[in-house]
Formats: structure tokens, C-alpha cells, sequence
């Protein structure tokens, strides 16, 4: 069914910002016609003003006496029950109640909505009227170049044994295991979702997911026995292969192969910066040339990387194992819904779409950053005396928040085995002995 389009009253149609359908050309003949009217459909989604109703500031959330997620209320009314001992905080971001008496425990149905992503997660969880949390939560995306730090330390350490005989037979996968930063970036979907189901009482879930064909994205005419072939499928070897997709020409210089000028195959992506071995991230090139790109520090076009594709394509059946009762959408679906809302194109702003939202009065979103927990340097090598190794955890971590003398500040880290503490904004270092409290974020950084 066709759609009909909304005509936009009072909008310029000589301005660069407006891109719609009007015909610049000068010295026209003023005649009304279809390409003089400015349509709502050729406005692209960067131009569009986003159509909300008025935005709700940050709401508190309350518990009741057995620690049981109620429904939130104002920070006006949360510091009256405080002051009045009808409550007590207990937790400071996000900002949490707790009722110090019984109540009648009468709470609404609350959607919760969740914009699954490789680097960012957009969360929003509404109810019939209104919306009561959203934001984006930014994931931190160093776990495979700390596993690949964390390798290179255990080799140096393995090496020093050489003499014990090798391992055989005595490692075995358990099943549904993931390679550990795909594990990582899941549980903390996970972890969002059991945050969020602890301070609001969230009756349904839907999260949207995923499903790619990469070989597909990359040739739009495979079919049928095709998947089964591979980009080195009737060809000799791999140097064949290449030496067929450039037509025999080096990619650097652009000159034919001859005899007596040797070639080479280079990684366009190094593995060094988590290049793959595929034959798509290979060039042939003449030797001189090779040598000509390593000393100058060339650079040759990588290929298009799938890797958060992947991710979204192996988490897919995993939601529906781990969260009873999930509700599974699309991004498809999103698109057409977020459109007719005319909604900016935000994580938070798809997450408010996947619950179903239309309409309720929106809160104003949070950003959450993804904190690592631990620090893996914990061996001071001194020269020329035996290295000192840390065995214990200290209680202050980065970012963590300290009270001295009455004054907030930002921790950085600890030093001279926990006797002092350095700041945010300050040069000099502070006693750990002084600090008053300590507010402790773990693994969500609230900005």
C-alpha cells in the first residue's frame, strides 16, 4: 500500500540544509508543480527534527523494604522520605531508594527494550504513558588486544620451560563455549538486562537481533551449491588466485609480472593489527615494490571487516537460551517504526522503538561506559633487585569516587603499596588514611 506523504508548511526551499525535492534552476516560469513542494519523505534522518512531547529529568528509583524493584518517583519526593527516615539510599548511580516500611507493593507493567550491538547497546524501558530509564551503554572493546598482550606474557614464561613434556589430550570445550571477547561483549547485554530488572519491575523483554549472510553481502549472486565453494575454488594455489583477481598486475605500481621480477603476497591489514589470512586481505606485488611499500610505510585498502556482523549473527539463538520468555524483533522492523515516528537514528532512540513506544513522554537519556575491573600489571620489575608482585586488590580502583575532608574526587590510582592515593585535577597525591567514604563503580561507569 502506498503511503501518502506529509506536505511541510513554511519551509525554505532555497536553504543547503534542506534536501527535498525542489528544482533550483533560476529564471524558472512560477508555475505550482510536485517539485516546488517540499515533501516530509525526502528529508533525510540527520535533517529531521526529532517530534518528542516535553523531556522528563532523571526519575529515582525506590525498593521496597524486602529490596524488591517499585515504581520510580521524583527526586523532590525522595528527599523528602529520606529526610523524614521513610527511606534510605542505597545506591547512588543510578540514584536508588529504599523504603524503611511496608507498602501495598502495587507497581505497573513495565517494557523493557534492548538495541543489541557490537559496540553500543541502546536500553529504554517504558510503560504505558511514560518512559522511566533509556540510554546507551559503550562497550570497551580492548578484550582481544589484552588477551593478545596476556599470550605474548605467557609464551616468555612458557619458554623458560621447555624441558617439561607438552600437553596432549587434556583440554576439552564445554558446550556453547565462545571465544572469550565475544563472551565478554554478550554478558555485558546480560548484565544490562539483571541491572535493569533490579530497580524496575520489568514484566517484558524484546531485543533486537540480527541474522547475516556475509558471503551473500559480499557476492549478491551466490545460490545453492555456491556457499560451498570458496574464493580459492578452481584455482591452482593461492598465488594463481591472485595473480587471476588483478589480471597480473602488481597492485602498488600497476605494471605486469615478468620473468626474472619475482612477486610477493602482502597482508593488506597486518595481523599485527588484527588483519585476517583470508585471501581478500592478500596483494601481489614485485618484490622491489614490496620492499618500496615496508620502508616507505605504505598502505594498501583492506578489505570491509564482518566482525560485528558475526558477532550479532552468534548471539542470536543465545538470547532465546539465557532470558525466558524474550521477545525477539529486527531491524527492519525498527527502521519502518522509528520513520513513522520521525525519530533521529540513536541507540536509545531504537531501543524506545523496539519496546513498542509511541508517544510517552521520554526521559532524558544516560551514557554508560564500559569499565575494566582490574589492572593485570601487578609486577614491578626494579633492576637489579628481585621484582615485587602485588597479591592483593585494592579496594580504591580508577574513577572510583573518594570524600576527603568533605571534597569529592575522581580517583586514578593507587600508589607506594596503597598508602596514597592520586586524583583527577590535582598534582599532588592524597593519604589513603584520610579518605572518609568510597563509592565504587564496578564495570558501569555512569557519566
Amino acid at each position: 500500500m502506498q503511503k501518502l506523504q506529509l506536505k511541510l508548511k513554511d519551509v525554505p526551499e532555497n536553504a543547503p540544509q534542506v534536501l527535498c525535492s525542489t528544482n533550483s534552476v533560476l529564471n524558472k516560469q512560477e508555475t505550482v508543480s510536485v517539485q516546488d513542494i517540499v515533501l516530509d519523505c525526502n528529508t533525510p534522518e540527520v535533517a529531521k527534527v526529532q517530534q518528542t512531547e516535553r523531556s522528563l529529568k532523571a526519575l529515582v528509583f525506590v525498593l521496597n523494604l524486602q529490596g524488591i524493584p517499585l515504581m520510580p518517583c521524583s527526586y523532590a519526593k525522595s528527599k523528602r522520605m529520606v529526610r523524614n527516615n521513610k527511606a534510605k539510599v542505597v545506591k547512588l548511580y543510578p540514584f536508588t531508594i529504599q523504603l524503611n516500611f511496608e507498602c501495598e507493593n502495587q507497581v505497573q507493567d513495565v517494557e523493557l527494550g534492548i538495541d543489541s550491538g557490537y559496540g553500543n547497546i541502546g536500553f529504554s524501558c517504558i510503560t504505558r504513558k511514560k518512559e522511566l530509564a533509556s540510554g546507551t551503554v559503550v562497550l570497551d572493546g580492548k578484550t582481544s588486544s589484552r588477551l593478545t598482550e596476556k599470550r605474548m606474557y605467557r609464551r616468555l614464561r612458557r619458554n623458560k620451560l621447555w624441558y617439561r613434556k607438552p600437553r596432549f589430550l587434556n583440554r576439552k570445550i564445554k558446550e556453547g563455549w565462545l571465544p572469550p571477547s565475544i563472551q565478554r561483549r554478550y554478558d555485558t547485554h546480560l548484565n544490562l538486562i539483571r541491572r535493569l530488572k533490579a530497580i524496575l519491575p520489568i514484566s517484558k523483554i524484546t531485543i533486537e537481533v540480527g541474522q547475516f549472510d556475509i558471503q551473500k553481502i559480499e557476492n549478491q549472486d551466490i545460490s545453492g551449491v555456491e556457499y560451498q565453494q570458496g574464493d580459492l575454488y578452481g584455482y591452482q594455489n593461492e598465488r594463481s588466485y591472485l595473480m587471476a583477481r588483478e589480471k597480473g598486475l602488481c597492485q602498488l605500481c600497476h605494471k605486469l609480472f615478468e620473468k626474472g621480477n619475482p612477486s610477493h603476497t602482502h597482508h593488506c591489514k597486518q595481523q599485527s593489527e588484527q588483519g585476517s589470512n583470508r585471501v581478500r586481505n592478500k596483494a601481489i606485488l614485485h618484490k622491489k615494490c614490496h620492499t618500496k611499500l615496508h620502508k616507505k610505510g605504505l598502505k594498501l585498502n583492506a578489505p570491509k571487516q564482518y566482525k560485528a556482523s558475526t558477532f550479532l549473527s552468534i548471539i542470536n539463538k543465545k538470547f532465546r537460551q539465557d532470558i525466558p520468555n524474550v521477545n525477539i524483533t529486527f531491524g527492519y522492523i525498527t527502521f519502518v517504526k522509528r520513520q513513522e515516528l520521525s525519530l533521529l537514528k540513536t541507540h536509545y532512540n531504537d531501543a524506545f522503538v523496539i519496546t513498542g513506544g509511541n508517544g510517552q513522554e521520554r526521559i532524558t537519556p544516560i551514557i554508560i561506559k564500559q569499565k575494566h575491573r582490574n589492572n593485570r600489571a601487578i609486577q614491578l620489575n626494579r633492576k637489579g633487585f628481585a621484582p615485587a608482585i602485588r597479591k592483593q586488590r585494592y579496594v580504591i580502583q580508577p574513577k572510583d569516587l573518594i570524600w576527603i575532608d568533605g571534597k569529592k574526587y575522581v580517583a586514578k590510582g593507587i600508589q607506594n603499596k596503597g598508602t596514597y592515593v592520586r586524583v583527577e585535577n590535582l598534582k599532588k597525591v592524597l593519604k589513603t588514611n584520610t579518605i572518609e567514604k568510597i563509592y565504587q563503580f564496578g564495570s558501569f561507569l555512569y557519566n
